[in-house]
């Protein structure tokens, strides 16, 4: 068993190093043209408020990185499905909150986003869809939720639809592209996951969801759901280790994300510009956060607060101060969740062994 030292070396050097890389420019450049492509049809329409209706359609790009072909297109349409409902319910929750108040908007919010995190969650393991976890529904959901409403219901579905179509077509163009499966022999999962497996999925995802924006809110900062993605975002790595040393990575990339973003916002800026930057972000992301996390957050970080300066614009110094804070919570209450997990995982398992000796015992 390694010792603490060589696991604080071994989490350092992953920390600051770099993963092997891939032909990662291909798919890179084909999730950020899906971004950018109806981004440039906001601005040409004067639309850019719908911005984050099109941002979230289009992660469905990010699933399905170097798979097969068809297995690309199943995936992504199934994530496209899934990240197109969770847009439709956040327009539908930012439409209700208007008449609600701010309080209880913000509880509703709350709810409803914690069940999205443990049912995305829990979908996304039956399913076999890479990247795992529910971030970005949690994200679609909660963010446009916590905004004023740019857009009818019915326009956000087509918005976020025809975006996660357009990714979808994409994504089957990048294999002539030559993004397909380098150095391994991709096939379909073949995992089955019990209804106890995915009932434990669902409630790690929601407590820590849940704890967290309570926190957020009972913080007074004023965007929860920060701390909610930051909670759940270190659950989907594989091993309690590695998901807590995402939950520190977390904290140290958006920290360091914070000083990018300060500096983009630091000038003044047209849409267009931002635009420019944001696309330039979810190509630079995409290039890196296969191979470092924590180095990838520098540009995450900046995408994610220029889509919300560019949709619905806050004051620079709250947010960026928020975002630190938030993630600092969130991150904190998702290390908390795997550690009581594993504590739970140890005691059951020393209950086992004691329930089956003494189970012996009175058959004999």
């Amino acid at each position: 068993m390694p010792s603490a030292s060589s696991r604080i070396r071994a989490s350092a050097t992953r920390l600051l190093s770099l993963g092997p890389s891939r032909v990662d420019h291909i798919p890179a450049f084909r999730i950020a043209l899906g971004l950018a492509i109806p981004l440039s049809v906001l601005l040409v329409t004067g639309r850019v408020e719908w911005a984050m209706y099109v941002g979230f359609g289009a992660f469905t790009g990010i699933y399905s990185r170097y798979e097969p072909t068809r297995m690309r297109f199943r995936r992504q349409s199934m994530a496209g499905v899934l990240l197109t409902v969770c847009v439709t319910l956040g327009a539908s929750l930012a439409q209700v909150g208007e008449s609600m108040g701010g309080t209880a908007e913000s509880w509703t919010t709350l709810g409803v986003g914690s069940l999205v995190a443990g049912l995305a969650a829990a979908v996304v393991l039956k399913l076999g869809l890479k990247p795992g976890g529910a971030v970005f529904p949690l994200f679609a959901v909660a963010a446009i939720a916590s905004a004023p409403p740019a857009a009818p219901i019915w326009a956000a579905f087509l918005i976020a639809g025809g975006c996660a179509a357009l990714c979808v077509v994409l994504g089957l163009l990048g294999h002539w592209a030559g993004e397909r499966h380098p150095g391994a022999e991709v096939r379909a999962a073949t995992e089955t996951w019990s209804r106890a497996q995915l009932g434990s999925e669902f409630g790690r995802f929601a407590v820590a969801s849940a704890i967290a924006g309570a926190l957020g809110i009972a913080s007074g900062l004023p965007f929860p759901y920060w701390a909610q993605i930051a909670a759940i975002a270190p659950l989907s790595a594989p091993g309690r280790t590695l998901q807590v040393e995402r939950g520190l990575h977390r904290i140290i990339g958006t920290t360091l994300g914070i000083i990018t973003t300060a500096f983009l916002l630091s000038f003044p800026a047209e849409p267009w510009q931002l635009v420019v930057w944001v696309v330039v972000l979810q190509f630079l992301a995409e290039m890196y956060v296969m191979r470092n996390y924590s180095f990838a957050l520098l540009f995450v970080t900046p995408l994610a607060l220029l889509m919300v300066q560019l949709a619905h614009p806050q004051p620079i110094g709250a947010m960026l101060e928020a975002r630190v804070l938030e993630t600092v919570i969130g991150a904190v209450v998702g290390i908390a969740v795997v550690i009581a997990a594993a504590v739970w995982d140890r005691r059951a398992a020393l209950r086992r062994p004691a329930a089956g000796g003494t189970e012996g015992e009175g058959r004999g």
